[in-house]
């Protein structure tokens, strides 16, 4: 039996009010056991936790995502009160956290602040990172450096994070990986002009890579430009075992572990 884990949904969001237990339904039909929801702000942080209080399959990050910071208010108190819902027993990340200079909502320096704050948080409770990007990897990249660099707990040293939905080139790879991060592919890996992408895909360590939909956004190939969801990331799957040369149940087994391995997972329903 094919087993999957989507690392990164966002099945909070109001797109999936009216049907999200009809959604739940069809992940688990499509082999998906454990679903792992990224926090954007405080108030989603907190009502991710509560779902995952509910729901056994759903895991959940905590932190405040670039886009959203123009509205989150004072720097200490939102720390402080993820902080304290880091010790929810589903809480097995800090994120999504990071940079995006596409949409530039907020000045690059306090992006700067608050990725590197929110670093410190991973740090002081001993969790990886779930990191977004989006034309900042010159900085992203040495931000990075200067929070390893620093010195990890020996609980992270081997699984600081993960850079999900990837979306550079071969170089930006390569530098993640040296630093030991984990690599999200979301559904732009079906799409038929991502060539480079799956390139990517074939030369990266098998054991380093994360299968993901970040839905309701990105739907892989065949569902291309509708919401996307939980159960869709069997396609991401099913395109890396074409592109590995290897059955699909091998590709699960394998995403699977490598999420189970960065973060935690108890498969019997919470985190490690």
């Amino acid at each position: 039996m094919v087993s999957l884990v989507d690392t990164h949904c966002h099945l909070n969001v109001g797109q999936f009010d009216a049907d999200r237990e009809g959604v739940l339904r069809r992940a688990g039909e499509a082999g998906v056991v454990s679903i792992v929801l990224p926090g954007l702000d405080l108030p989603s942080s907190e009502k991710i936790c509560s779902l995952a209080s509910q729901i056994p399959e759903i895991y959940t990050a905590v932190g405040v995502h670039p886009n959203d910071l123009d509205h989150v208010g004072d720097i200490e108190p939102t720390l402080y009160a993820l902080h304290t819902l880091t010790t929810h027993e589903k809480v097995i990340a800090i994120g999504e956290i990071s940079l995006d200079y596409h949409w530039m909502k907020t000045p690059k320096e306090v992006q700067h602040e608050w990725l590197l704050r929110q670093l410190r948080l991973a740090s002081h409770v001993a969790l990886p990172a779930i990191l977004h990007n989006r034309d900042s990897t010159k900085d992203f990249t040495r931000l990075l450096i200067k929070w390893v660099s620093a010195g990890l707990p020996s609980e992270i040293q081997s699984r600081p994070g993960v850079e999900h939905s990837f979306s550079g080139n071969w170089d930006d790879a390569q530098r993640f990986l040296d630093l030991g991060f984990y690599i999200g592919f979301t559904g732009p890996l079906t799409f038929p002009k991502s060539v480079e992408l799956r390139d990517i895909a074939a030369k990266a360590p098998a054991d380093r890579i994360l299968i993901e939909t970040d839905a309701p956004y990105l739907a892989p190939v065949p569902h291309r430009g509708k919401r996307n969801e939980p159960a869709y990331v069997r396609y991401v799957a099913e395109k890396l075992a074409e592109i590995w040369h290897l059955e699909l149940i091998a590709v699960a087994d394998l995403t699977t572990q490598n999420a189970i391995t960065l973060f935690g997972l108890d498969m019997a329903g919470s985190a490690a």
